[in-house]
């Protein structure tokens, strides 16, 4: 019985360097996944937005806070104000120093319609520097 192997090549040797061309292709079809994916996932509506994981912001000059409480109510530095009155507050304000942060503290139950009518009212008054306070 004879056994026989199949001849070689002398100059065939064994591949030993990685082939990168599977590597490639794996990585350009998770980019494309991901590029794909990506606007999906921003798009999603999960709206508890009053909580924040960010540092405390930077004071500025001069600052005022508004906060709106679940009932609706207004209040200007803590203190009680009614909608018209903090609308007038406002545009002294705005002339005064228009460079007045306006920080801005809602409750969760109150309805957008109303921060966004005091947003307005802020820009109106000239007041460009509006800042959410949230809670960590």
């Amino acid at each position: 019985m004879a056994f026989g192997r199949f001849g070689r090549a002398p100059g065939l040797k064994p591949m030993s360097e990685i082939n990168m061309t599977p590597l490639i292709d794996v990585m350009l079809v998770l980019l494309v996944i991901f590029m794909l994916t990506a606007p999906l996932m921003t798009s999603a509506l999960r709206l508890d937005l009053p909580r924040a994981e960010t540092a405390q912001a930077e004071q500025s000059p001069q600052l005022v806070q508004i906060a709106l409480d679940a009932a609706g109510k207004a209040y200007l530095d803590e203190q009680p104000i009614d909608m018209d009155r903090l609308r007038q507050r406002l545009v002294e304000l705005g002339r005064q120093a228009p460079q007045t942060e306006v920080e801005l503290r809602a409750d969760t139950a109150v309805p957008y319609g109303q921060v966004v009518a005091l947003l307005d009212a802020a820009h109106q008054a000239g007041l460009r520097r509006i800042a959410f306070a949230t809670r960590r």
